[in-house]
């Protein structure tokens, strides 16, 4: 574990493996507590900010108070549960994992990923710019209507992609994928104008006021009028 004094009351313990993190849960912060190896000095009873690092640079804070001094730093109590602690780090550990191998996939090995990919891994692909990527992850039975969304906020978002989207009533019924698909300069026009007579009033005065699509404003403007 390397151990830096960051503030008067602050540190920061990064744990250099994930076996030296186990470890340290095994023997203390399965018992609310951490062992601090540093030469600094710190009052007994002294409430710490500390910061915790693991080996992929997950990071999670928490609250612990001196208890003791040691030969070779400060045993701490801890005011969380070590089991969590260990479950943030190890869980936030995955993930960086998770995005290290996907960073490392070609498009072909991403594509056929994404009509399989779990929650972890569809959150990354929908970061990725290659519409081929966003097709396959539509094509995933486990994909949610929030991701749907974020999807049709993309700038990334192509015409194909706004058609398959379009197409599926139980992705439409939903306002926050037709308010995304309305506000996308990426979604076709004629999409749009499909779109705006199902929104709310509100949505509708919004376009007709600040729209950047003159001809979707228009549109706006004239079902207002002719209400």
């Amino acid at each position: 574990m390397k151990v830096e004094r960051t503030a008067a009351a602050a540190f920061l313990a990064e744990f250099e493996s994930e076996d030296e993190l186990r470890e340290e849960h095994r023997l203390n912060l399965s018992q609310s507590a951490l062992r601090l190896v540093t030469t600094e000095s710190v009052a007994l009873h002294t409430t710490l900010a500390v910061t915790l690092r693991g080996p992929s640079g997950a990071e999670t804070n928490i609250r612990a108070t001196v208890v003791a001094a040691l030969p070779d730093g400060i045993a701490l109590a801890v005011n969380e549960n070590g089991d969590e602690i260990l479950q943030r780090l190890l869980a936030q550990d995955k993930n960086q994992n998770t995005w290290d191998r996907i960073r490392a996939l070609s498009q072909m090995e991403k594509l056929l990923l994404a009509v399989k990919a779990e929650r972890s891994e569809r959150a990354l692909l929908l970061q990725d710019n290659d519409p081929r990527v966003l097709l396959s992850l539509l094509r995933n039975p486990r994909i949610t209507v929030e991701e749907v969304a974020r999807m049709a906020k993309s700038s990334f978002l192509t015409y194909q992609i706004a058609d398959v989207i379009m197409k599926a009533a139980q992705w439409m019924s939903s306002i926050e994928v037709r308010q995304a698909l309305i506000h996308n300069p990426k979604t076709p026009q004629a999409f749009a104008l499909r779109i705006l007579p199902t929104l709310p009033d509100a949505d509708v005065r919004a376009i007709a006021r600040a729209g950047t699509n003159m001809v979707i404003k228009q549109a706006a403007l004239r079902r207002l009028q002719g209400k």
